[in-house]
């Protein structure tokens, strides 16, 4: 039975993940964990979820829990992140990261540990959206530049990045597709007079409100 751990343990991902390990009998909570000063800090992680305890009281770091795991699952922050990846990284764990945000350096330094340590990371973990990645990148290579590209993603008030992983995702997609790179093609946000659009552009937009899950 691998013992996995959660990072964000008292968030809307962290208390789902927890449920999940609480039905799958090939899984067992060993760890979960929280920012310093959470109010979470020290309650049972279960109880925290909504399953009943679990005897497993949340933790204010990756550290101080690190021997109680074979894998950690982190959906929080770009700066929790990268430190459960050096955590991880020093003690051999494996990692699976659905966190979004990351500048260059960050991606640098998962890249980086992955060469010694198992890390799986996507912007987005559900099947239907990497169907959805795997035909936008066809229809980019079929319809080229004969067409305007405009990604738009709606999410919950509470997300705090924009644009969400999964929009970012599909415009590198979309550019890779088109011998290009994300960085020369993307525009985020228009206002003003912006002149007439080129079609060499990838335009973004974002909307945040109510209770939407996500909407691309």
């Amino acid at each position: 039975m691998m013992r996995v751990a959660i990072a964000g343990a008292s968030g809307r991902m962290g208390r789902t993940l927890i449920q999940a390990i609480a039905e799958d009998g090939a899984l067992q909570l060993g760890a979960a964990i929280e920012q310093p000063g959470a109010p979470s800090v020290g309650a049972d992680a279960g109880e925290v979820a909504g399953v009943g305890a679990l005897g497993v009281a949340i933790a204010d770091s990756v550290v101080a829990v690190i021997e109680d795991f074979e894998t950690l699952i982190n959906f929080t922050v770009p700066e929790a992140t990268l430190a459960a990846v050096d955590a991880c990284h020093d003690a051999g764990r494996g990692l699976v990261i659905g966190t979004t945000g990351f500048d260059a350096a960050g991606l640098a330094r998962i890249r980086a540990a992955a060469e010694a340590i198992p890390i799986l990371m996507a912007p987005n973990m559900s099947i239907g959206v990497n169907l959805m990645f795997r035909l936008v990148e066809q229809a980019a290579r079929a319809l080229g530049d004969e067409v305007d590209i405009e990604v738009v993603e709606a999410h919950h008030r509470h997300k705090i990045d924009a644009p969400s992983g999964t929009a970012v995702r599909l415009g590198e997609l979309v550019a890779g597709a088109l011998g290009r790179t994300l960085e020369e093609d993307a525009v985020y946000g228009r206002q003003g007079e912006t002149g007439a659009r080129s079609r060499r552009t990838i335009g973004f937009s974002a909307l945040r409100g109510g209770d939407i899950v996500g909407d691309h």
